[in-house]
């Protein structure tokens, strides 16, 4: 609905005052127009206004000529002009917003540079002055009062603007006569400065009526135009009609227009010939227009029926409707009707029909038509006794890709994905992109099993080979889990959850692999979901605790920190392994509040320990790039008293994939408090040197798969570890040798450098409890236990 149809029968007085003020929202669709044309009034009277300050200034200029230093006048008056030069010309830049909706930052800058004016005005009462008499006083208050008035008449499509000018300009006049004491003039300025307001926004009101009015003639007669314009090109219908041999007759210039002839070339022409094309003489006509031809044989009505025709060559969609003529004696002489040309149309159904259908990014078909595939293979299947199959695709590393290159480059390597699996299929099979980087493959026929693990197997293989995108050769790999109906499911919602199970079985078994369902994959979903359920409850129940295990020096083998280690007892699943509980809570991000509580708890049991032992507390990316894990480490920190010195986060380098720069932005900011970070896992996963540059680490952990193969004189590890510990010692980093089971490895690993050490051999995860009694006052209260 328009403003003027809201605001027909408004009178102006109702107009809100938040909204002439630019305060309040919008009437509707329409208010930024009348915005702009406010604003846009200025233009008209920027020039005017500005010749009116530049007046009054002259005027102030020679009333102080000779009571002020000539550096002070022409100073003021080099910025009033300084002023009026910049009001002018943002006043113009407004010139081009009539038509077009104005923002706030139009408003705050008209605004800003309105009291900017005022204040430079307020100078000459509030200080000039000073130094004379009042007569000279009351002359510069006849000059602002010019002024003020000004500012009333010109501005007032944008009151607020006035509004400031006047009353800090207005205000100015008011103290400097309070100061001499002219208390009745007080009085009489503030009596003007009311009315010089109240004028203000009654002229703004005024002013945004008309343009409501205005506005509201303008769609009236909008309206009227369309009707007209619509009126006119309903004419582009003809009226065509033939004889008893269905030969065009009495052609219409319209008509022949469409049939893109002359209409005396083509009176008398079969009517089907001429719109069949090619066809006409093969007579294989197309279904639409074979159905013409069926009804015209039969002598039968019509109406609005999509016929194909093919005019000069180009194919086109032609609606038709018609009824047959009889004469007196009700003899059939012929038809009569209406056509229209529905090409545009029918082109733009058929698009909204292909983008309903198909994933606009591939070209392959969607979810929608996927499960409609599936929907038909799973009634063959029925019908014949067979079986069909749905396999689902997810990409792996794919994220990583897209995050650190961004979603261009994942949305051509998407294109590439879908080229490759379109090689793979075959007519047996139809490929489609549920979404994301999901892809999945309806199998019609699958009683070959052989054949659904070959075309997994098929696309696991291509889909593994490298990408070549805008010069980045990259890599992706896949994992494929499938469902076979109706063995695995009778519908196709059950067909594809069970595909899906399947799926993120083979994300687990490593990826790259393919699994097909099996009906215990449903108990452990179950199971998860279970976990899940207990997960949830599992702080306020008390079922977490916290082991620590010893970090010692390397030479003196004495602890000089402790790892929290998380555990979970729960009374419905008993103990559960890290290994699987904490992978959960970090899809579910439970980790978050669970990793708080971590926090929190090793800082508290840390307070126990002599003031040179440190604790390590191992982040989750999801804790870590959260906007409040500084705070986080903050109040864990104060409410426990540790010193910051004492407490180190560990990371992995997993973190910096996902967001790189808030990662490095966030452990900044922790080690600014003046904890230290330590870089686990390092070498396993996407190792960077990069990121030793970046961040002040202040330890680097050497995986245990590195020890162990050390250990069993494996060279790679060997070079590995001393490469970690020489760069570290070069960056003065420490390194921890993580997974050192026994005396040999201990004394292999002080060899290659290593500074600190952690294992079995020096200690195994340990209760609070345990942990206080490795040192001497404890371990003395202890024995007195």
């Amino acid at each position: 609905m328009s403003i003027y149809r809201s605001e027909s029968q408004t009178h102006p007085a109702d107009l809100p005052l938040r909204l002439l003020l630019g305060f309040g929202g919008r009437i509707d669709a329409n208010w930024g127009r009348f915005r702009s044309q406010q604003v846009a009034h200025l233009v008209q009277a920027a020039f005017g206004r500005s010749l009116l300050h530049l007046a009054a200034s002259l005027a102030i200029v020679a009333m102080f000529a000779d009571i002020l230093p000539a550096w002070a006048l022409l100073g003021w008056m080099a910025a009033v002009l300084a002023a009026i030069y910049v009001n002018f010309r943002t006043d113009r830049c407004l010139a081009d917003l009539e038509r077009h909706p104005v923002g706030k930052r139009d408003f705050q800058h008209h605004l800003i540079f309105s009291a900017l004016l005022a204040a430079l005005w307020a100078v000459p009462m509030a200080i000039f002055t000073q130094f004379a008499p009042t007569e000279e006083a009351f002359a510069v208050w006849g000059v602002l009062a010019l002024l003020m008035t000004g500012a009333a008449l010109w501005q007032a499509p944008v009151p607020l603007g006035a509004i400031l000018f006047i009353g800090i300009t207005g205000g100015s006049v008011m103290l400097a006569l309070g100061q001499r004491g002219e208390y009745l003039m007080v009085a009489i300025v503030a009596i003007f400065i009311l009315v010089a307001v109240a004028g203000t926004i009654n002229g703004a009101r005024n002013y945004l009526m008309a343009c409501i009015a205005e506005e509201g003639v303008a769609e009236k007669n909008e309206v009227v135009s369309l009707l007209l314009r619509e009126f006119e090109e309903s004419e582009a219908d003809w009226l065509w009609q033939t004889d008893s041999l269905r030969r065009v007759r009495s052609v219409s210039p319209r008509f022949a227009y469409a049939l893109g002839q002359d209409a005396d070339a083509v009176e008398g022409s079969p009517f089907l010939k001429l719109i069949a094309g090619s066809s006409w003489e093969t007579g294989q006509f197309q279904p639409s227009l074979h159905d013409l031809a069926e009804r015209m044989k039969r002598q039968e009505s019509f109406s609005n029926i999509i016929v194909r025709v093919d005019i000069g060559g180009q194919q086109k969609w032609w609606e038709l409707s018609g009824t047959p003529k009889l004469d007196d004696t009700g003899k059939f002489i012929g038809f009569r009707g209406v056509g229209s040309d529905v090409t545009e149309q029918r082109e733009s159904s058929d698009k909204i029909a292909y983008l309903a259908r198909y994933d606009t990014l591939t070209g392959l078909p969607n979810r929608m038509m996927l499960m409609e595939a599936l929907g038909d293979a799973m009634k063959y299947a029925d019908q014949w006794k067979s079986r069909c199959a749905f396999m689902m695709i997810d990409l792996d590393r794919f994220k990583q890709i897209n995050d650190s290159l961004g979603h261009q480059i994942g949305d051509r390597l998407l294109a590439q994905v879908a080229e490759r699996l379109k090689s793979v299929i075959s007519s047996n099979e139809l490929c489609g992109r549920l979404g994301g980087d999901e892809f999945a493959i309806v199998v019609r026929d699958a009683s070959d099993k052989v054949r659904v693990d070959g075309v997994a197997q098929s696309v696991i293989t291509l889909l593994s080979q490298p990408y070549e995108v805008d010069n980045h050769t990259l890599y992706v790999g896949s994992s494929v889990g499938s469902a076979t109906g109706p063995r695995d499911g009778v519908t196709v919602e059950t067909l594809m959850r069970n595909a899906d199970l399947a799926l993120y079985r083979a994300k687990d078994a490593g990826r790259g692999c393919h699994v097909a369902f099996e009906h215990s994959l449903h108990q452990d979903a179950e199971e998860r979901r279970k976990l899940e359920l207990s997960l949830r409850h599992a702080l306020e129940r008390n079922e977490l605790s916290l082991n620590y295990q010893p970090v010692v020096d390397a030479q003196s083998e004495d602890v000089v920190s402790f790892e929290a280690l998380l555990r979970w007892i729960s009374p419905e699943h008993g103990s559960i392994s890290p290994a699987k509980f904490i992978p959960l809570a970090e899809e579910t991000r439970l980790i978050v509040p669970i990793g708080e509580w971590v926090l929190r708890e090793a800082c508290k049991e840390a307070m126990r320990w002599p003031d040179h032992i440190k604790v390590a507390v191992n982040v989750s990316g999801e804790q870590l790039l959260g906007s409040h894990f500084a705070s986080t480490v903050v109040s864990a920190l104060s409410s426990s008293g540790l010193d910051p010195r004492r407490l180190e986060i560990e990371v992995t380098e997993s973190i910096f994939l996902r967001d790189d720069v808030m990662a490095r932005a966030t452990l900044e900011e922790i080690i600014a408090l003046g904890c230290s970070i330590a870089l686990d896992d390092f070498g396993t996963g996407y190792s960077s040197l990069g990121y030793l540059r970046k961040l002040r680490f202040s330890t680097i952990k050497v995986d245990r798969s590195f020890v162990q193969g050390a250990a069993k004189g494996n060279v790679e590890c060997l070079a590995i570890i001393r490469a970690v510990v020489a760069m570290a010692s070069s960056l003065d980093m420490s390194t921890t040798a993580e997974g050192v089971e026994n005396g040999l490895e201990a004394q292999l690993i002080r060899e290659l450098g290593c500074k600190k050490i952690q294992g079995y051999h020096f200690g195994r995860p340990m209760a609070a409890e345990d942990v206080q009694c490795l040192f001497p006052i404890r371990a003395a209260d202890c024995s007195l236990a």
